[in-house]
């Protein structure tokens, strides 16, 4: 197969911000609602992927009939607090991400809010690896929409996603598109083109994958 560019999930994949998203939250939920007890990062890491609704109705139903809005306002709240102080970039990301924008045009595909992929890229110092990027907060679209607006928008054929869950998988599938399952990260996979068991492993794991067909 001829790929022809490679698009990647964000958490779970690129890196882990489950500590650094459960002290923002946590945060939000003192100063503005009087809340101590915020989900810990072990909770945060259960709902990696999600929309902003599943969040709200996974983690934040017991603070109240308003827990959409409290949930809303965590999540908006994640933007400043990320880019000051960051996440944790899986070891290997940033040498692998050089190997790979050698060879092929980088993307970021996620679940998240307008203005979150802009912080990982500020803050991890890896944006300029990457050509373009969409997540739902500005387009509306979920996963699947947006990788194939991102194939359109910049003429790709034959592209692959890299992600660490079902769900990235079977939007993946949805889109057209090849799926790589990123293990190291927060979820499993139901039949993979290829598996990475870390970082490192990707650049080996898409030169065999264009070798081979796939069942994208």
């Amino acid at each position: 197969m001829n790929i022809d560019g490679i698009i990647f999930d964000l958490d779970g994949t690129l890196w882990d911000s489950c500590r650094v998203v459960s002290e923002s939250w946590g945060e939000t939920l003192r100063r503005r609602y009087g809340i101590e007890n915020g989900p810990t990062a072990a909770q945060v890491k259960s709902i990696m992927g999600m929309t902003a609704e599943e969040i709200a109705d996974t983690l934040f139903t017991g603070y109240g009939k308003n827990f959409r809005e409290i949930c809303l306002a965590c999540i908006r709240g994640e933007n400043d607090y990320i880019a000051d102080h960051g996440g944790d970039v899986y070891p290997g990301v940033p040498e692998m991400l050089e190997t790979l924008s050698a060879r092929f045009p980088l993307f970021i595909v996620s679940n998240c809010l307008d203005g979150y992929i802009e912080c990982f890229l500020k803050s991890s110092g890896l944006g300029a690896h990457f050509r373009g990027w969409a997540c739902e907060g500005s387009t509306g679209m979920k996963k699947a929409g947006n990788i194939s607006l991102i194939s359109a928008r910049h003429g790709i054929a034959a592209p692959v996603y890299i992600g660490d869950t079902v769900m990235d998988e079977r939007s993946a599938r949805e889109a057209g598109c090849f799926f790589i399952h990123a293990a190291y990260g927060f979820g499993t996979a139901e039949c993979p083109d290829a598996v990475a068991a870390a970082p490192a492993e990707l650049p080996a794991v898409i030169e065999d994958l264009e070798g081979g067909e796939g069942h994208a």
